[in-house]
């Protein structure tokens, strides 16, 4: 009886692992299908490839969507689909970034300063989220919002071209002419001939 037993187990173990190695065979073909319809341009395919092995339990299959749903064009469901991947890795950056591809695309902008400040709750030094988060403050025209997320960017990176200019103009309009004169200067170490560097400068008494 105990030989049967542990034969009946054994027998158990061996078809579970044949049914995990054939779905996992499964999921593989209905990717490398996905990849190549992608690769064509026919996301409408792509996604039905995908969705043949759809688990909404996946993060892989959730994620894949939200990114063929927004190169078709068709924000709502890859937002939906994005917040399933957040919602089952809360502490990846990557469904985060993913997400903003569509809320940009669907202006949906005070989403997307949510999403930047969720990106910064797990990663607070993440120079490009800071970067971001400054330039949607500065085209409000909120410069002392902006300053907070541009100082952490340019901390972290002192001579990048982005962050410096933007840094510079920012400084600029809030009245810190002392050091927007700085980081205008420093620019034209990157280029002397930078136009807005220039303008900057000849603002500046």
């Amino acid at each position: 009886m105990e030989f049967l037993k542990k034969s009946l187990i054994a027998a158990t173990i061996v078809f579970s692992l044949n049914t995990i190695a054939q779905d996992s065979k499964t999921q593989q073909a209905a990717y490398a299908k996905s990849y190549g319809l992608e690769a064509k341009g026919e996301y409408a395919d792509a996604i039905r490839a995908v969705k043949e092995v759809y688990n909404e339990s996946s993060y892989t299959v959730n994620v894949r969507l939200g990114w063929l749903y927004y190169l078709q064009q068709n924000y709502e469901s890859s937002i939906a689909y994005y917040n399933k991947a957040i919602k089952l890795m809360p502490a990846a950056v990557e469904p985060l970034w993913g997400i903003l591809n569509p809320l940009v695309a669907a202006e949906k902008w005070t989403e997307v300063d949510k999403t930047y400040l969720m990106i910064l709750k797990i990663d607070p030094k993440n120079s490009t989220a800071n970067y971001k988060l400054g330039m949607v403050y500065y085209y409000r025209k909120n410069y002392s919002a902006a300053k907070k997320y541009f100082d952490i960017a340019l901390n972290l990176y002192p001579f990048d071209y982005n962050i410096v200019l933007m840094s510079g103009w920012n400084n600029y309009f809030l009245g810190k002419t002392a050091e927007a004169k700085t980081l205008f200067n420093k620019i034209l170490l990157i280029d002397q001939n930078d136009a807005s560097a220039l303008e900057g400068l000849s603002l500046i008494k």
